[in-house]
């Protein structure tokens, strides 16, 4: 049969007689396509989450959003490739469909940031707009392109098993050496859009290449690219170059920028995603903008004479401010910082004067494993100061992670915690049910509509195996001037009411958690 002929050769049902498909092409051809059109898909749905986090925060909806519509992308692609392939020769579309995904992959980036711009905020309907926005349509046609693969391989009802299975083998590797190469490895040495423009080009090429040989294999049957997919692989790359950007600087968790205070010279905001996480005065540790932070300096400052050093560990760095004010008003504590992201630690050492000493100690990596490797009864204060977007990371909220914190603290020391919520303020209900059920006692500092669950916002937990100065944390506050009150006893018990505990086997914090209703800080 003629090369030209767009119909396959006759199958022979005998395994001894297996013929292969004039139109096949060679395996290492197809091994290479269904690689990397795989490869691709994954890529953007590593690469997709971070795309979008600037945006809407980072939470267990954002990634269910990106994986989901990744999933659903994949099976529309498949499911319309294969209908394609048997009433169309699919030499004739693996080269377009090549060079319109790799195309999207690029444009993608300049149409989640334009859009990024109109749907930024955690509501449902801005995580899933922007996720179906980043990976939906290049998905969807680049998951089209291996059963087409698979067709043109087909020369023998005999072989089916073995070229199917082999060719679903080789995508799925691609797909498992792009989620490792892009987590592992490309993220922690490239910016996003670097990673995601530099997949796309890559694929267009490859659809390119495909184009030139499919032409030569079969003059006039294959190999033809649209010269509007063309126009779109070169306009994509400007789109991409001339889209706004919300970062300053990409680190391995967050898209983050520095911005200064214009009604104060020396000070300094970080900015992490979509939130203020941290104000530094650079001339003056003393000074607490956010009113979160003031509330916990006051546990700090009536919990031990004025002036008394302290062993502190800190669960989240950020700006590091309160390590920075213990270290100036209480002269030789000893604080050790645990912060997940090493791109934070680098602008607090560029940006924000950050100089870390014997007495102050920061640790990179994740704080539930910080805290199994704490010292035992040697702290006399922990911080909980660790959020993911709005949401405290969920492993630092349950039962067996406050034991952690309550084997860390010494016998009388306190553990202040600054969570976030809006009403009904599920999560902080629940997440004090789940510290009274390890410490005997358990404070709320709030402003008073919060406490009435009319408002939400920013609250601070405290909570300790001994009892806690009540009086002094209320006088603390009040001499900082800030309107926030102390709840516990049967007013707690009410705010708390028949709250769930939290722990390692059902954290729900995402679901329990109504996170926006203004902006917090």
């Amino acid at each position: 049969m003629s090369p030209l002929d767009p119909h396959p050769t006759t199958a022979s049902t005998d395994p001894e007689h297996i013929q292969v498909s004039a139109r096949a092409l060679p395996d290492w051809i197809a091994a290479g396509v269904t690689f990397l059109s795989s490869g691709a898909v994954l890529v953007m749905e590593v690469v997709g989450l971070r795309l979008i986090a600037p945006y809407v925060g980072v939470t267990l909806q954002t990634s269910t959003a990106i994986i989901g519509f990744a999933l659903a992308a994949i099976a529309i692609g498949a499911w319309a490739g294969g209908a394609a392939a048997d009433r169309t020769d699919p030499r004739r579309l693996i080269a377009p469909l090549l060079v319109a995904g790799g195309a999207l992959v690029v444009a993608v980036l300049p149409l989640v940031r334009f859009a990024g711009e109109l749907l930024t905020g955690a509501a449902a309907g801005n995580v899933l707009l922007l996720a179906a926005v980043a990976v939906v349509v290049p998905a969807a046609l680049l998951s089209a392109v291996p059963p087409m693969v698979v067709a043109l391989q087909l020369g023998s009802l005999a072989r089916t098993g073995s070229v199917v299975g082999r060719l679903s083998g080789i995508g799925t590797i691609g797909g498992i050496v792009a989620t490792f190469a892009t987590g592992f490895l490309l993220v922690a040495i490239l910016p996003s859009s670097v990673i995601l423009v530099g997949t796309g080009l890559l694929v267009v090429l490859a659809g390119l290449v495909l184009a030139v040989l499919l032409r030569r294999r079969a003059p006039g049957a294959a190999g033809r690219v649209p010269a509007g997919l063309l126009l779109l692989a070169l306009i994509a790359p400007v789109g991409a170059a001339v889209a706004p950007t919300p970062c300053e600087q990409e680190t391995a968790y967050h898209c983050a920028r520095v911005e200064v205070d214009p009604d104060r010279a020396t000070g300094r905001v970080l900015v992490l995603d979509t939130l203020r996480h941290s104000y530094v005065d650079l001339a003056d540790p003393r000074h607490l903008e956010f009113s979160y932070v003031q509330a916990i300096a006051s546990v700090a400052d009536a919990m031990a004479p004025a002036g008394e050093s302290l062993s502190a560990l800190h669960i989240g760095g950020g700006g590091l401010t309160l390590p920075r004010y213990l270290a100036e008003v209480r002269p030789g504590t000893t604080s050790r910082v645990l912060e997940v992201d090493p791109g934070v630690v680098a602008i607090d050492e560029e940006q924000l004067g950050l100089e870390t000493s014997p007495d102050l100690t920061v640790q990179v990596g994740d704080a539930r494993v910080g805290l199994s490797d704490e010292p035992a009864g040697e702290r006399d204060l922990v911080v909980g100061d660790a959020f993911g977007g709005l949401s405290v990371p969920w492993q630092l909220t349950t039962v067996e992670a406050l034991t952690l914190v309550d084997d860390a603290l010494a016998a009388d020391g306190i553990y202040a915690v600054n969570l976030i919520d809006h009403p009904p303020l599920g999560f902080v209900r629940a997440e004090l049910a789940t510290m009274r059920e390890v410490f005997d006692h358990v404070l709320l500092l709030a402003r008073a509509p919060v406490l009435a669950g009319e408002d939400g916002g920013n609250v601070v937990a405290v909570a300790s195996q001994q009892p806690l100065p009540v009086e002094g944390i209320a006088a603390a506050m009040a001499d900082r001037g800030l309107a926030w009150q102390v709840a516990g006893g049967a007013e707690l018990d009410a705010f708390v009411g028949d709250a769930a505990v939290l722990t390692d086997d059902f954290a729900p914090v995402d679901q329990l958690l109504t996170p926006y209703a203004g902006t917090a800080g």
